[in-house]
């Protein structure tokens, strides 16, 4: 039975379609991974000819997603509340939320993180992380956004994806590992093996 990984926040511009495109290449060498798009927008449906190798799904159905034939399934959600959130995290095995490392994200995030333990107090086994993405560098408020996160009850990773020209351009260069960037590779490389130590734990 697959792994389904949902990236989730209900606040657009936090990168979650970049955040998912990128996961989802980084395991396709090693698993028969699904990249599905659950937001109406289609953002990364519509961009399905660029990745020829990657197996791009619009979700019609909520319940149509554990059926695919692979081992990985990367979920992609809309950036709103939804009544598909929660239908989402039932069907999961983690959910990872990305969040800008500022104030106002902070306190934007509360919404999901109430959905997620929501979810596990029906689902034990389900797991749930927040990563900070588009961080900028040589923040001197990234310590005390990091400190908020970690009193509300979800881990926050290790990993942290900095604010790079080459990740958010991903999408149109085929994506992350396939360029030149280093450093962003091994950031992408890095939340992918933390997930993996975290659903396998």
């Amino acid at each position: 039975m697959a792994k389904i990984i949902t990236i989730a926040h209900q606040k657009g511009g936090v990168g979650k379609s970049t955040i998912a495109l990128n996961l989802a290449l980084c395991f396709q060498d090693q698993l028969k991974v699904a990249l599905v798009d659950s937001d109406l927008q289609g953002s990364i449906y519509h961009v399905k000819e660029e990745f020829p190798g990657l197996d791009i799904f619009l979700a019609e159905k909520i319940t149509d997603i554990p059926k695919l034939e692979h081992e990985l399934i990367i979920v992609d959600t809309p950036p709103y509340l939804s009544n598909k959130l929660s239908d989402l995290f039932m069907i999961s095995d983690y959910v990872l939320i990305p969040t800008k490392a500022g104030f106002f994200d902070v306190m934007a995030i509360r919404a999901t993180l109430a959905l997620v333990k929501f979810a596990q107090a029906k689902k034990a086994d389900l797991k749930a992380g927040i990563v900070l993405n588009m961080v900028k560098h040589r923040s001197g408020i990234t310590k005390d956004v990091y400190d908020l996160l970690g009193a509300m009850g979800i881990p926050v990773l290790n990993t942290r994806i900095h604010d790079r020209v080459s990740i958010t351009r991903s999408a149109i260069t085929t994506g992350v590992l396939n360029g030149a960037d280093l450093k962003a590779k091994e950031e992408l490389t890095s939340l992918a093996e933390e997930i993996v130590n975290y659903i396998s734990a």
